[in-house]
């Protein structure tokens, strides 16, 4: 996974330790330093963007300070200094520094960490081993830590993309104290800017409002900007450029989004959320973050499908069938021009009446059901086809609602000796205010005629 400054450190020895190479060859020349690793922190305060964390009352600066450093799980988006702060960590408490990547690594290389982490520690050396990508660890890799954590033979660090309570075990997680680091704003993206045209010595070749775009392209991401950084000083440019020279020249990020990742339950829950808040705006910007990200628009239409019934339902019943017209329609059309009818009914929904009287009905019926077991449904509605049926009274006093007052009985369809429930109860918008007049009414003669 690349991270902020997650460079392999340079090689400080003395040239002659390892051999001269012969004058002019490729090997004399130096290598080549990403920008990211020249200016990489050396310190825990110039970190950017996570003075929550770092500072002298976020969880690191506190432990920090009382010189009590515990096991951590870093979870963050890329490129927000998840290796720097860890790297960092192991300077400051006096720890040697061992990274791996869950990716590459398996129980093997495990084992030679935790040897060569034991022989340091009888010797009074600690050691930070910083895991990459820690969530792809199986739960029986991840249980391999515990023990050297629990005797002190590793500090251990995890670095992780994804929501620890979902990928992590619960072992794991007890032992270790999460830390949430921030995406990065454009002003710390600035500040890395700025520190990138320090150690060039030139100011980008670029207007202010090229500058913002630059700033923006990086989508939160430390790294990124400075990779792009790089780029754009190398371009040979007599004159500063403007977002349209600076659009032509480098490709826009392409937004971070995993459909089977947190980003994907992220963003389907703030759009469902915005619709449920008679948002419109919002919803179509979060259908439109998904459809860019490349989420599956049958996927979508199937969820905003479930937006009708579930925020909806009987306010509107038309919006049910705007969703399954707008899915028949994506269906006919494809992409993109049916994603235009995903993106109708999206905004219908939102300015639609909303309740979740059906639903919160449908929920109470079935916690009903559940405690009541098998209770049997009262004699009289039961058909009674055979003698037998007959005798042990089935169907005795049914009263037939066509041939009642206003064709409506008030008899009892609940289990007998089961209290009566109130399930459904209509709110006074939409279409439900008109439900909620008809069930009033039948409540008040159910009451009259004592069923």
């Amino acid at each position: 996974m690349a991270d902020l400054f997650d460079n392999p450190a340079p090689d400080d020895r003395d040239p002659r330790d390892r051999g001269a190479a012969p004058r002019g060859s490729a090997s004399a020349r130096p290598a080549h330093r990403p920008l990211a690793d020249r200016i990489r922190p050396q310190r825990l305060g110039d970190v950017v963007g996570q003075g929550d964390v770092l500072g002298p009352e976020g969880p690191l600066g506190a432990m920090l300070a009382a010189g009590s450093l515990s096991s951590l799980i870093l979870w963050g988006p890329p490129g927000v200094g998840k290796t720097t702060i860890a790297r960092l960590l192991a300077d400051q408490t006096d720890r040697e520094f061992v990274q791996i990547s869950a990716i590459f690594s398996g129980v093997p290389e495990l084992r030679k960490l935790f040897d060569a982490a034991r022989q340091r520690h009888a010797t009074g050396q600690g050691t930070l081993l910083f895991v990459d990508e820690i969530h792809r660890f199986n739960k029986a890799q991840q249980d391999s830590f515990l023990p050297h954590m629990e005797d002190g033979t590793i500090l251990l660090v995890g670095a992780t993309t994804e929501n620890p309570s979902f990928e992590l075990n619960a072992a794991l997680l007890s032992r270790a104290q999460v830390v949430v680091l921030k995406r990065l704003e454009l002003s710390d993206l600035e500040l890395l800017a700025q520190r990138a045209e320090r150690e060039l010595g030139r100011a980008l070749p670029l207007t202010g409002e090229a500058r913002e775009s630059l700033l923006t392209m990086a989508d939160g991401d430390g790294r990124a900007v400075l990779n792009l950084i790089e780029q754009v000083m190398a371009w040979k440019t007599d004159h500063p450029l403007g977002p349209a020279e600076l659009s032509q020249r480098l490709m826009r990020r392409a937004a971070k989004y995993d459909k089977s990742g947190d980003e994907h339950y992220n963003l389907i829950s703030a759009l469902h959320k915005s619709v449920r808040g008679s948002d419109p705006d919002a919803a179509l910007y979060w259908l439109a973050r998904m459809l860019e990200g490349g989420e599956d628009p049958r996927y979508l239409a199937r969820r905003i499908t479930r937006m009708a019934i579930e925020d909806i339902g009987l306010a509107d019943p038309a919006a049910q069938r705007h969703c399954l017209d707008a899915w028949a329609m994506y269906e006919r059309l494809g992409s993109p021009e049916g994603e235009l009818a995903l993106a109708n009914a999206v905004i219908y929904l939102a300015l639609a009446p909303k309740s979740n009287a059906s639903y919160a009905a449908y929920k109470g019926a079935r916690a009903e059901a559940r405690k009541t077991g098998s209770l049997m449904p009262p004699a009289h509605i039961l058909n009674a086809p055979t003698r037998l049926m007959k005798e042990q009274g089935y169907g005795a006093g049914y009263a037939y609602d066509h041939d009642a007052e206003d064709g409506f009985s008030g008899q009892n369809y609940f289990p007998e000796g089961m209290r009566r429930p109130v399930l459904y109860t209509p709110v006074e918008r939409g279409f439900e205010r008109e439900l909620k007049k008809r069930l009033d009414w039948f409540v008040s003669q159910r009451l009259k005629r004592g069923g």
